[in-house]
């Protein structure tokens, strides 16, 4: 029989945060699941010894595939789901973690809610650090606070979800097709717009389900995408939105993006120049508490050149 969840795990050359993907899978208080480990050009024996280590506990609901090089994020995550057998999956990325019971309440609402293409949790962002062999949390903060709700007017602006927070019917693959492998980073976020173009996603609020793990100060293998792969995501954006541009005015003209973009020149401009005001105002304020004189000076120029003003109106209305 097929299990009802697919989880795929994307791992490469961390056996320590694949361990702990794995034991926060087994954590879980929903457990007709299997579990796809993607290792994308990593060392194979490595991960084959994270996945023995489990034992029993695995139950055969385990499996492992071992790409013959580095494919990428979106490849990765395609190889997975491929195998895929179950009506739900979910990306469990290595570093990520989830509350125990984000299976359990993500498949009980699509259950629930046969019209939604998959549901979002709330997620907390856990800042980590490195002591010693280990990753402890330090910090911790809302992703996206007070978010109720997945648009495609909220995702047109910023991406609102991460994988780990997101279980969706495997369905949608064959409906908008599987993650753009051209797309080096931030290729949740396009697949999600695809998505939210036609299908609704729901949203389970409260308490945080999921958790983004962050290492601001971890580079190379144990770095996290946002970070060690930061001009990489910046460069997707601008891509995806340079082509989605192109693709509007090939269809459509150039008129409402010409239109659209003066505003936001005249908009910028606009908080430019209040930001000036701004700082003009507080350097005054700080020099007048410096050197009250100063403060003097300048109400006594301001007020002579109100009496010039009302000199050359008298003027003027005598001519």
């Amino acid at each position: 029989m097929h299990p009802r969840v697919s989880v795929v795990v994307r791992t490469k050359d961390r056996p320590h945060f694949l361990a702990r993907a794995l034991d926060d899978v087994l954590a879980q208080d929903f457990d007709d699941w299997e579990t796809i480990v993607v290792n994308d050009g990593g060392d194979r024996s490595a991960v084959q010894e994270v996945v023995d280590r489990l034992g029993e506990r695995a139950s055969g609901r385990i499996g492992v595939v071992h790409t013959e090089g580095p494919g990428g994020r979106s490849a990765a995550a395609n190889r997975g789901l491929r195998l895929a057998r179950a009506p739900y999956v979910v990306l469990h990325d290595d570093d990520d973690l989830w509350d125990p019971r984000f299976l359990s309440r993500t498949t009980a609402w699509l259950d629930r809610h046969p019209g939604d293409a998959g549901v979002v949790v709330t997620t907390e962002i856990v800042y980590e650090e490195k002591h010693g062999d280990s990753y402890v949390p330090v910090r911790r903060e809302p992703f996206w606070e007070g978010q109720t709700e997945i648009t495609y007017l909220q995702l047109i602006s910023v991406n609102r979800a991460v994988p780990i927070g997101v279980l969706y019917r495997r369905s949608l693959h064959d409906d908008v097709g599987f993650y753009d492998e051209s797309i080096d980073a931030a290729e949740d976020w396009e697949f999600y717009l695809r998505v939210t173009l036609d299908h609704r996603l729901g949203y389970i609020s409260g308490e945080p389900l999921a958790f983004w793990m962050h290492r601001p100060r971890q580079m190379g293998a144990d770095g996290n995408s946002m970070f060690a792969l930061g001009d990489i995501h910046e460069r997707a954006d601008r891509g995806m939105r340079d082509a989605a541009l192109r693709a509007y005015v090939r269809e459509a003209g150039e008129g409402l993006p010409l239109f659209l973009a003066g505003l936001v020149e005249v908009e910028v401009r606009r908080q430019i120049d209040d930001a000036l005001d701004r700082h003009a105002d507080l350097m005054r304020r700080e020099l007048d508490a410096r050197h009250p004189i100063w403060s003097r000076v300048r109400r006594g120029v301001h007020r002579a050149r109100a009496r010039r003003a009302a000199r050359r109106g008298e003027v003027t209305s005598s001519q």
